[in-house]
């Protein structure tokens, strides 16, 4: 009996200890996702939709601290769970909200479309930022996000392939700022190409990165132009899911690359996908078979994306501005062609459909 107590004790002052260590770095990447969430809304309430999410916001928050002072052993620790870990269990929640109902729903001409779309995208924007000198993971990155939803297909796809805190860092920056210009820019292709709204739409959720954007630069033209590209932008958010077991299953690599050689020779099915596509493929089946209510979506959402401000704004604490300014230019270079691509096979697109 006391050695039962005695075990006992020691796995609580473990865990307890466990616990303790992970706070500072934890606290202050809440903290900084808090001052980001204000910040969002302050946009929201001046200019009616925010120009720069608060994902965005963590990470300049973030790279601006750690800029000015390097946190020391007390705060690492929570910042790289904070980076990892609670980045791996939103990409879990992000499976709630995925119906595989709603993609048939679509018209199998749009779906045909849009999967083309951002499969040639997605080669072509990888090609592109290989042809300039990135490596393997930040080009896998930079393509992601510009075909799929930019910020979101960044932050679920990079735990899959073992990115580091700066190739997240380097492209969510740089497609960031893309992704405002956007919004801004895309209202004045309607006059120069005699764009009716429904193609407008289509255009809107073929091109712009995040769900919010793509509200923005539809609200302000037409009822219909919103509805049909919230309904095209959804569609091409579903093909993450895809492209996100895919590269479990065939980026082990990578992942091994990163995370160094696995010591033992077991089969762990862990290593083939990682638990949280596992987690993510759950609760898709379970949205789309109806056990999971679609009411419970949208509150799932929000806690993934609220784990993912968080997650970014650890992430932002430990980049490394340097290797920004290294590669800096390549990264804009390759987002920046693969954006001008994506929107000349959207407008191509386009002109299908009336």
């Amino acid at each position: 009996m006391p050695v039962f107590n005695k075990a006992t004790d020691t796995g609580t002052g473990t865990i307890i200890a466990r616990v303790s260590a992970l706070m500072p770095g934890v606290g202050l990447s809440v903290l900084i996702t808090l001052v980001s969430l204000g910040a969002q809304s302050l946009e929201e309430r001046v200019f009616g939709h925010p120009y720069l999410e608060a994902l965005v916001i963590a990470i300049l928050l973030g790279m601006a601290i750690r800029t000015a002072w390097e946190p020391n052993a007390r705060w690492r620790a929570g910042i790289a769970f904070s980076a990892k870990q609670v980045l791996e269990v939103a990409v879990v929640l992000l499976g709630a909200t995925i119906s595989f109902a709603a993609i048939a729903a679509s018209g199998l001409s749009l779906i045909l479309a849009i999967v083309v779309t951002v499969a040639i995208i997605l080669g072509a924007s990888y090609g592109i930022s290989r042809l300039l000198g990135l490596p393997v993971r930040l080009s896998i990155l930079v393509a992601c996000g510009n075909s799929i939803c930019g910020n979101s297909a960044i932050a679920a796809i990079a735990p899959v392939i073992g990115a580091n805190g700066d190739d997240i860092v380097s492209s969510i920056s740089f497609t960031a700022v893309l992704g405002v210009m956007m919004v801004l820019g895309l209202p004045l292709l309607i006059p120069l190409l005699a764009l009716s709204p429904t193609q407008y739409g289509i255009l809107a959720g073929l091109t712009v990165y995040a769900v919010p954007q793509v509200l923005a630069a539809t609200v302000p033209v037409a009822l219909i132009s919103t509805q049909i590209g919230t309904l095209v932008k959804l569609v091409r958010v579903l093909t993450l899911g895809p492209i996100v077991v895919c590269f479990s299953l065939f980026g082990r690599a990578l992942r091994k690359d990163a995370e160094g050689p696995i010591k033992s020779n077991r089969f762990n099915p862990f290593q083939l996908v990682p638990w949280f596509i596992i987690g993510f493929l759950v609760l898709a089946g379970l949205r789309s078979f109806g056990i999971l209510p679609d009411s419970a979506a949208a509150p799932v959402l929000r806690v993934a994306s609220l784990l993912t401000v968080v997650s970014m704004a650890a992430l932002g604490l430990g980049v490394d501005i340097s290797i920004l300014r290294r590669v800096g230019g390549k990264v804009t270079a390759a987002v920046t062609l693969s954006l001008l691509l994506l929107l000349l096979i959207s407008l191509g697109v386009v002109r299908m459909f009336s």
